[in-house]
């Protein structure tokens, strides 16, 4: 069959609706990511015992399992063990928050032992608290570090939402897949939303890069 992508063109609004979903996952797995991988960076660091343990467990056990199996377990465990019917898009974003902090942790974690010892060592010396200095003075810095790897780990978040359309979320594959059903064509529907997820992805990568020149600029005022 020839190419033809006017055969999708009644289709397009439809299609264009998963980006909403799409943007939504990422941006509610990235926030809770960050925040729960900061707060894990720091468990790390942590001079009690239990505490870093737990924190280099959690992330042995999210970096070592498919995220495809924990987006499994999730989704259709939880019903199971708990009674309750949880939605797709809740389960996306709780599974994807929980597998990104375990990526975040460990690249905060190397941000904030990046950060010269002398500022910890003066800040301790002047009476400044231990979580004031950590939220005013190495965090900060640290989170300036490391902003192309963080702005990279929301690259990946986006393209790796794929993977809730196999529990039905209505995201952008998801309604290609529809289309290609309805349709019976597959090149089209699938270029289409390629496209979409190119200049997505192009839009973030431009967003971190002006972020960066930003941060850059403020340094040198």
């Amino acid at each position: 069959m020839p190419i033809n992508f006017s055969v999708i063109v009644p289709d397009i609004p439809f299609m264009l609706q998963g980006v909403l979903v799409t943007l939504e996952f990422t941006l509610l797995s990235l926030v809770f990511g960050f925040i729960l991988g900061t707060l894990l960076s720091i468990i790390k660091i942590s001079k009690f015992a239990p505490l870093r343990w737990f924190g280099i467990a959690y992330t042995s056990v999210f970096r070592g399992t498919p995220l495809l199996v924990q987006l499994g377990l999730v989704f259709y465990a939880t019903p199971q063990l708990t009674g309750y019917d949880i939605p797709a898009l809740q389960a996306g974003v709780i599974t994807f928050s929980l597998n990104s902090a375990a990526y975040v942790s460990e690249t905060i974690r190397a941000g904030i032992l990046a950060v010269d010892k002398g500022q910890r060592e003066a800040a301790l010396s002047l009476g400044v608290p231990y979580r004031k200095m950590m939220a005013d003075i190495i965090l900060p810095q640290a989170v300036k570090n490391i902003l192309p790897a963080l702005v990279n780990e929301g690259i990946a978040l986006l393209k790796d939402s794929t993977l809730v359309s196999t529990i039905a979320a209505s995201d952008l594959l998801r309604r290609a897949d529809v289309v290609m059903g309805q349709r019976f064509v597959y090149f089209e529907p699938l270029i289409f939303i390629a496209g979409i997820y190119y200049v997505l992805v192009m839009i973030l990568t431009w967003f971190g890069r002006a972020l960066e020149r930003r941060l850059r600029r403020s340094d040198r005022a």
